[in-house]
């Protein structure tokens, strides 16, 4: 909501509104971009009476600014619905969808087609290292957005990314996720399906061709499909070896429109070549040089809360990463043993989400953290608003984990996290924090405790 703020703005609207408390950096950014918000939610924000109001995804219906807004009769939107009116109409929208992996190649994306000179319109949901800012209007045809499965407003309860209108998709992946939003998984693949089916016969979809229900969604798109990914049936593959070392991964790209590229990235993982292998397929398609496409992709550092190496104190390295799905921290810890090799690795996950929550990824959560030496987990989150027989396990879980010979340790509630952390941890130590929240920014505390 605020980049959207800034982008409306920035387009000669008068924008102001509400919130709660805002920190940096999102207060920062408002400030910059002239608007100061109204703190808390009061009828008499709306006075004068505005034209428009943009409602967030996070607002309740009965929010004493939506109430009066329906009393006023005053016209109300969604944020996907005000950014494909104001940004998308003219524009050739390339969404990024899936539920892992959007928030990196959106970025890249978005860096790639900049370093370029393409001069895309974009709008990220995280905070990209390398660009200024994390959303652009531009002038060029391209807007690039992340393609968002959550709901839009209380008033628009469909995902936010079949208001994109996407020109060209990126499907990432197709995995089972906001469960308080999705009863089931076929619930969630119906959502993918119907996005499928919205791109126009003249499109194009590019879709991570390593997933089975992937592969089945894509069957929907009347527009052509590019698969990518690192198996061998994929249009858009790795071709022989993927070699990683401290400055990251080298591989040659197959692609049958070019032939073979070597390419180089400075980020660490299988799901960031992947991610690199999207991005290389829509430029190439959009006709971008292919020089400026590999040293783009080789300048990229990544986003913040993305394997972000926070610091290091007294031997200790401080990674903090969003992970909360256990396929995402699977991915994020078998990069980390890519990237750090035989040094003991550390995990410490806030299970923060609705989903995260839930006893359904038992198994998978086992199979996860079995890559880690050790992990310590934080109280369940909204275990208050779970069934107990739907609640997550951690004690069975730190049983199976032992028995796997991780070292499992559970945080109670009332316990002062940080210091519990630090005081296991010995020089030589790579910590991973992990958590969909700021996890009380535990990674910043860590850093501190350990540098005293």
């Amino acid at each position: 909501m605020a980049p959207l703020a800034c982008l409306l703005q920035a387009r000669g609207h008068r924008v102001r509104g509400s919130d709660g408390p805002l920190y940096p950096p999102m207060s920062t950014l408002l400030e910059e971009a002239g608007i100061t918000p109204l703190e808390g939610f009061d009828p008499r924000h709306l006075e004068p009476r505005p034209d428009l109001v943009v409602v967030g995804n996070a607002v309740p219906r009965d929010n004493p600014e939506a109430v009066e807004t329906e009393r006023l009769g005053v016209e109300r939107i969604s944020m996907p619905q005000a950014l494909a009116r104001f940004f998308l109409d003219e524009r050739r929208p390339l969404v990024i969808a899936g539920t892992h992996g959007k928030t990196t190649t959106t970025s890249l994306a978005a860096w790639v087609y900049s370093e370029c000179e393409a001069d895309p319109g974009f709008l990220v949901g995280g905070i990209p290292i390398d660009l200024e800012k994390s959303f652009h209007a531009g002038r060029g045809e391209r807007f690039i957005i992340e393609g968002d499965e959550y709901n839009a407003a209380y008033f628009d309860r469909g995902p936010k990314f079949l208001h994109y209108r996407a020109d060209t998709l990126v499907l990432t992946s197709v995995e089972y996720d906001h469960a308080d939003l999705y009863p089931d998984h076929e619930s969630m693949i119906a959502a993918y399906e119907k996005l499928v089916e919205l791109l126009p016969g003249d499109g194009l979809l590019v879709a991570c061709g390593d997933s089975r229900k992937v592969r089945e969604v894509a069957r929907r798109s009347a527009a052509p499909v590019v698969f990518y990914g690192l198996a061998a049936d994929n249009h858009v593959r790795p071709e022989g070896e993927i070699t990683a070392d401290s400055s990251g991964c080298h591989f040659s790209i197959l692609d049958p429109e070019v032939g073979s590229e070597e390419v180089s990235i400075r980020l660490h993982g299988e799901h960031n070549v992947a991610n690199a292998l999207a991005v290389w397929t829509v430029a190439q398609r959009d006709g971008l040089p292919m020089a400026q496409i590999k040293k783009a992709l080789a300048g990229f550092r990544g986003v913040k809360r993305r394997l972000e190496e926070v610091g290091t104190a007294r031997g200790v390295t401080v990674i903090d990463d969003f992970a909360h799905h256990p396929t995402a921290v699977a991915k994020t810890l078998a990069a980390l043993r890519e990237r750090f090799g035989e040094r003991r690795l550390v995990a410490v996950y806030e299970p923060r989400t609705l989903t995260a929550g839930r006893r359904r990824f038992f198994e998978s959560y086992a199979d996860a953290f079995s890559l880690a030496d050790a992990a310590f987990f934080a109280p369940i989150y909204h275990s208050k608003r779970l069934d107990p027989e739907d609640r997550l396990d951690l004690e069975a879980l730190e049983r199976r984990l032992r028995e796997r010979g991780v070292e499992a340790h559970r945080l109670a509630a009332d316990e002062d996290i940080p210091e519990s952390v630090a005081s296991s941890l010995r020089p030589g130590d790579v910590v991973v924090t992990m958590s969909s929240g700021n996890f009380g920014h535990l990674p910043q505390r860590l850093v501190t405790l350990l540098d005293v």
